[in-house]
């Protein structure tokens, strides 16, 4: 799911995490790998949002996906597994910019 600036910002507010902006060096190898997302890390690894709701809900719903856990210690080598559900979902107002 690729947020657009706002939907970005309702998200910080509901996850600890941060957002890879477009322009990261990683974020072509990333979207290469696992599709046009809006990339965030945090303290475990690499996450997106996958829609779990309709594009024309009043709001939508975003169910947090991990799709790499960091593999040292100092959170600089992600080592990618099986997209896996986190149990935790992001909701977001229809916004569009």
């Amino acid at each position: 799911m690729k947020l657009n600036a706002a939907q970005v910002s309702e998200t910080l507010t509901q996850m600890n995490a941060r957002v890879l902006p477009d322009d990261h060096p990683a974020v072509g190898k990333l979207s290469e790998l696992f599709g046009d997302h809006t990339f965030f890390v945090d303290e475990s690894g690499l996450k997106v949002l996958e829609s779990t709701g309709s594009a024309e809900a009043e709001t939508q719903a975003g169910s947090v996906v991990s799709l790499a856990d960091w593999s040292d210690a100092t959170s600089t080598t992600l080592r990618a597994h099986q997209p896996t559900p986190t149990g935790v979902v992001v909701v977001l107002s229809q916004s569009r910019h």
